[in-house]
């Protein structure tokens, strides 16, 4: 017996995408997004345990290429979906098949990460291509289901093509040759959307756009909770319950905190519906935010290892001198150094990568908003303020106390704006 099919089901499987309405009401992620969005941890959390790994065993030089390289890359194939379902997402059996196959490609890509940081690419080129491969399927649907937009879908779909071209074929290329050419295929592939665009504009939806962005910071701020939670368990591991157990459990808390806090102080949704023509500024931008929030997090993975190092060297302490050491002392100068790591280098690597996150959120904030508030002197103190850790450790304190230092500079962000939009609502509006 011949199955039946519903002519509904046919139809709802070979139409064509149009493009949304870009006032569309109360527009929000689709489960589907959400699934897509899973997929993508595995390759983030493993970019950012190859840089920690990479950090621990002194070849902070390649292992911080080879992280840039990975998040660009995920971020990239994230980012060119997210702007493309925003503006085409149908719901249809072929577009939920094609998101498959990108979720497919990602899985290839996240096995091939290590590799990217030892100079083998294959792996991760393969997934990568099988990934904006399935993104060329979904333009050229477009392009036949949006005839008004029929020419900026096709400049999508073969400027995509055409640089995948370029990054099989640099596997074949001499030693010599290979960053220059990958720093010519990253220009390229960075270039087609603002070529694409040139022919005319997408019907993305602002406030879709938004949340999508917050999603993805919510994701990689989770590789941060993970580097907290293991310098907690690494402090509870070395010395017990202490003071400073505490200070790391509520140091380390309190900065993801406060990284999500200043992120949504970003009126990302109304800046973008009220002026499109920023939207560039905007997304590419948002690369040095989602990178250093996920350095952070290898940070602190850092941070636990030194402060797992220290019961090997507290222990060789007490044989030594035949009396244990102040747990203060335990825990700031006793753990000088998990496989030669200082306190001081690992606390100012995660100081690092938060000063990037807050010069980055200021520099979108300021291009998206146009806000007379000055963000600019603020940052520069907060800025100021996170060196606090790292001179604190350098001084002598415990790395502990070092950790809740980094909080100070969110805070004083956090208070400035709160404050300024209910006392000062022109000045922090989007013009």
């Amino acid at each position: 017996m011949t199955a039946f099919i519903p002519p509904s089901a046919v139809a709802q499987a070979a139409r064509r995408p149009r493009g949304r309405d870009i006032h569309e009401p109360h527009r929000t992620a689709t489960p589907l997004e959400l699934l897509f969005d899973l997929s993508f941890v595995v390759a983030i959390a493993l970019a950012a345990s190859q840089l920690h790994h990479g950090v621990m065993a002194h070849h902070t030089g390649p292992a911080l290429a080879g992280f840039l390289i990975a998040f660009w890359a995920t971020w990239w194939a994230w980012m060119n979906t997210t702007w493309f379902a925003s503006a085409y997402d149908d719901d249809s059996a072929v577009f939920r098949l094609l998101t498959l196959l990108q979720m497919v490609g990602v899985l290839i890509f996240a096995t091939g990460v290590p590799g990217l940081f030892s100079g083998d690419f294959r792996v991760g080129v393969l997934g990568y291509v099988v990934m904006r491969l399935a993104l060329v399927a979904q333009w050229l649907l477009a392009a036949r289901g949006d005839p008004a937009r029929r020419r900026t879908c096709l400049r999508y779909a073969w400027g995509i093509a055409l640089v995948q071209l370029g990054w099989v074929a640099r596997l074949w290329l001499p030693p010599d040759w290979g960053w220059p050419v990958f720093a010519l295929l990253l220009v390229l592939e960075m270039a087609v959307p603002l070529w694409a665009e040139r022919a005319g504009g997408t019907p993305w939806h602002a406030h879709h756009i938004a949340e999508r962005y917050s999603g993805l910071l919510i994701i990689t701020l989770g590789e941060v909770v993970l580097g907290a939670a293991n310098a907690v368990a690494g402090m509870w591991q070395t010395f017990g319950w202490t003071l400073n157990l505490a200070l790391v459990g509520l140091g380390s808390t309190a900065l993801v905190f406060a990284l999500w806090w200043m992120y949504f102080l970003l009126p990302s949704g109304e800046a973008l519906h009220r002026h499109r023509e920023r939207a560039f500024g905007w997304g590419y931008g948002h690369v040095f935010i989602f990178v250093s929030a996920a350095a952070v997090g290898a940070g602190l993975e850092v941070v636990a290892d030194v402060l797992k190092a220290g019961k090997e060297a507290t222990a060789q302490a007490i044989s030594a001198t035949g009396q244990a050491a102040p747990i203060a002392t335990q825990a700031g100068h006793a753990a000088n150094a998990a496989e030669g790591v200082s306190p001081l280098y690992a606390i100012g690597m995660v100081a690092l990568a938060q000063a990037l996150f807050m010069v980055s959120l200021w520099a979108v904030y300021s291009r998206s908003t146009r806000a007379q508030a000055n963000q600019a002197l603020l940052t520069l103190g907060c800025v100021m303020c996170v060196a606090l850790g790292p001179l604190a450790v350098w001084l002598g304190a415990p790395l502990p106390w070092g950790l809740l230092l980094l909080c100070v500079g969110p805070a004083m962000a956090i208070v400035y704006n709160e404050h300024g939009r209910r006392h000062c609502e022109d000045r922090f509006r989007v013009r």
